[in-house]
């Protein structure tokens, strides 16, 4: 019969159901791309195995053939061998898979971050916050889904970047003429001051203290880093005092001055003194200094006190809760983590050279910093704060 008819072919017998075999007729390219797939040790084995698959139907071999060489059935063969001669080379990859059904619906996941995000208290629930698994315990409390995992949750909230675990405080202002006086500070950074630009001779200073600065000895010295091993400080000290540091940081030159005193007051406050006794400061037209409201400079009688000894001295307060106005914090910021942390001083008089020597090192390379908040970037949050506590608008009749 035709079916049983066999042809001598390449050195092996064929039968004539092979001739029905879809033909594969690679190119250059495409074999050397193929066969460094099938000898590839990194690649997947499904890659490898298809690969194979093409490279031997190339090669004339019949279906049945090739299933015998790679040890598969003669319908994975004809499966791949088809999908390749049709489609190419992105016929060897999978098709996409519908996957198993849902089990939630969107309703359902709406009303879990709707859950995430609303206080505990709100359900009754003795937390502060909310965590992935409390999240889904509740949610089937509730009676949302009847079942539900902490990490599905969690991979839920992720993706609308919700993390009703973490947290952060913030501070309304208080003060009455809060927009008016962080504008005045504001515009002194831009170079501005009652509508009008600064001048060459007049200068901007920010000024703040840094207090309780302890020398903390350590019972045992600080190991150096080595290798996979972090740099070591011993647990247990010995106290040694404490100091304040007094810096002024002039915001348009990007030079930062200080010292320390024992303690703070209206006497330490003489960093003011040590500023307009040298140049450029004791001679110019203007100085201006922006402090915060501490209690060594608060109010209207240190602004006469500055007055009345500096003539060109001006006073400037940041509104009440309002220090990061203050770019001196920005350089406290650095001296901290580079100077103060980890706290391993002898003595307070090490504290004193360290922070000196700091101090010096630092306006080597110091510049002003680029800080480009204006007073119109201070209305949106205002605003935005003033209509949360003013609430919804009320309906009209």
């Amino acid at each position: 019969m035709i079916g049983n008819l066999l042809i001598a072919g390449h050195g092996w017998m064929v039968s004539v159901s092979a001739l029905c075999a879809v033909p594969v007729r690679l190119t250059a390219a495409q074999r050397r791309q193929l066969t460094k797939i099938a000898r590839g040790y990194t690649s997947p084995y499904r890659d490898r195995l298809r690969a194979r698959i093409v490279l031997d139907a190339d090669d004339d071999y019949p279906n049945a053939a090739i299933a015998r060489r790679q040890h598969v059935s003669v319908d994975v063969v004809r499966k791949w061998r088809g999908r390749f001669a049709a489609e190419g080379m992105h016929g060897l990859g999978d098709r996409k898979r519908s996957g198993r059904p849902p089990r939630f619906t969107p309703v359902q996941q709406t009303q879990v971050k709707a859950l995430a995000c609303e206080l505990p208290a709100t359900s009754g629930v003795p937390l502060s916050r909310w965590s992935s698994a409390e999240l889904a315990d509740e949610a089937v409390t509730a009676g949302v889904v009847a079942s539900i995992s902490g990490s599905t949750v969690r991979r839920w909230l992720r993706r609308d970047a919700l993390k009703p675990w973490q947290y952060r405080s913030w501070i309304a202002p208080r003060a009455a003429d809060f927009a008016r006086r962080a504008a005045v500070v504001l515009d002194l950074y831009n170079g501005v001051f009652d509508s009008q630009p600064l001048g060459e001779d007049d200068y901007v200073l920010c000024s703040d203290e840094k207090t309780s600065i302890q020398a903390r000895c350590r019972c045992h010295p600080t190991l150096p880093p080595e290798q996979a091993r972090l740099t070591r400080v011993e647990h247990e000290y010995e106290r040694g005092g404490a100091l304040s540091y007094l810096a002024a940081w002039d915001v348009h030159r990007g030079k930062v001055f200080g010292r320390c005193e024992p303690r703070t007051g209206i006497a330490p406050f003489a960093l003011v003194e040590q500023a307009m006794t040298i140049e450029p400061y004791a001679s110019t037209r203007r100085v201006f200094w922006i402090v915060d409201n501490g209690s060594s400079h608060r109010g209207q009688a240190a602004v006469d006190r500055m007055a009345t000894t500096w003539p060109t001295a001006t006073l400037i307060h940041t509104p009440i809760h309002a220090s990061w106005l203050n770019q001196c914090e920005i350089y406290f910021s650095v001296l901290q983590r580079k100077v103060v942390t980890p706290n391993d001083f002898y003595d307070l008089a090490d504290i004193e050279a360290r922070l000196e020597a700091f101090q010096n090192h630092y306006n080597l390379a110091a510049r002003p910093f680029n800080r480009r908040y204006t007073k119109h970037d201070l209305d949106l949050p205002l605003k935005r704060l003033a209509a949360h506590h003013s609430g919804p608008p009320a309906a009209t009749a």
